[in-house]
């Protein structure tokens, strides 16, 4: 909650530049927001893509991409994407493969899905160098207790393991089925391709929502580089643990978009509609596909 808290207090500083942001939703162009709703459905398909990617046997496909739908649902129910990891698993459990295999294919999908979004940036950030002043985003003074921080959490993590035999010989176990999984996944080039080209496309899907959005509405910005913001906010949010990323999401693009050179009250507007078209509007239909998969013992 305290994420969403502090979000809500710079909501209410900045509410004049909320505000303009909400007016400026007025003058959006209708087919750029329908081709960034076509995108956002294209994001499902290669979510079943990389899931599909990530075991072996094969997984009815329609059931698949509905559980990819429903998963969105569940991921803004808890934090840092548990929601759509809990369904997948319970899905991948139904469909007959054992707890543990199930879960290294989850872990497999989410460092798949991670290098993805990670590489895609870098090469990004290499072909346009100047799309994105991090200084703007992140205050050379921060990067000290940043990494303070970071080394804090794997010396604590270490210790854990060290000091508790149980959650030890879990984790070994763990990785022992999950390098087995992934050296099966790879002996199929079928599924490597769906492994590997979902996860690329995963975000790079994602970025052209935001990259259609403002050209919807009228953001003075190149694609490449609302791709460098879209991706450079949501990696930087990856550990902060909201519901869907509910604010903290919109706050970052807002930073980034701004950090890449548009106009606060254009880039804010950008973000209520690129959240709008790839949150709320699939909300509802996603929440009663998660109830009728549920009810039907999909999941």
């Amino acid at each position: 909650m305290l994420p969403l808290l502090l979000v809500t207090v710079v909501a209410v500083q900045h509410r004049s530049v909320l505000a303009a942001g909400f007016a400026h939703l007025r003058t959006a162009e209708w087919p750029w927001l329908l081709a960034a709703a076509g995108a956002t459905c294209l994001t499902w398909v290669a979510a079943s893509c990389t899931r599909q990617g990530a075991v072996v046997e094969r997984l009815p496909r329609r059931r698949l991409l509905a559980t990819q739908f429903a998963a969105g649902a569940a991921n803004h129910l808890l934090p840092t994407g548990l929601g759509a990891s809990a369904v997948n698993l319970r899905f991948m459990t139904v469909c007959g493969l054992p707890l543990a295999r199930s879960s290294a294919a989850l872990g497999l999908y989410l460092l798949a899905e991670s290098i993805g979004r990670v590489a895609l940036l870098g090469a990004l950030l290499i072909a346009f160098p100047d799309a994105l002043s991090l200084g703007t985003l992140v205050p050379e003074t921060a990067f000290g207790p940043l990494l303070a921080g970071v080394a804090v959490v794997v010396v604590i993590a270490a210790a854990v393991l060290v000091l508790v035999r149980r959650l030890r010989s879990a984790l070994v176990s763990f990785l022992r089925t999950a390098l087995g999984e992934a050296r099966s996944v790879h002996t199929r080039p079928a599924r490597a391709l769906a492994l590997w080209g979902g996860s690329f496309a995963f975000p790079a899907l994602q970025a052209s929502v935001l990259v259609l959005t403002g050209r919807a509405l009228g953001l003075d910005i190149p694609p490449a580089h609302m791709a460098v913001a879209y991706l450079a906010a949501t990696v930087a949010v990856a550990l902060v643990p909201t519901p869907g990323g509910i604010g903290s999401v919109e706050a970052a693009l807002v930073v980034a978009l701004v950090a890449a050179g548009g106009p606060a009250a254009v880039a804010t507007a950008v973000v209520l509609a690129f959240r709008v078209i790839t949150v709320w509007l699939p909300l509802v239909p996603g929440a009663l596909t998660l109830a009728a998969l549920v009810r039907l013992k999909v999941i």
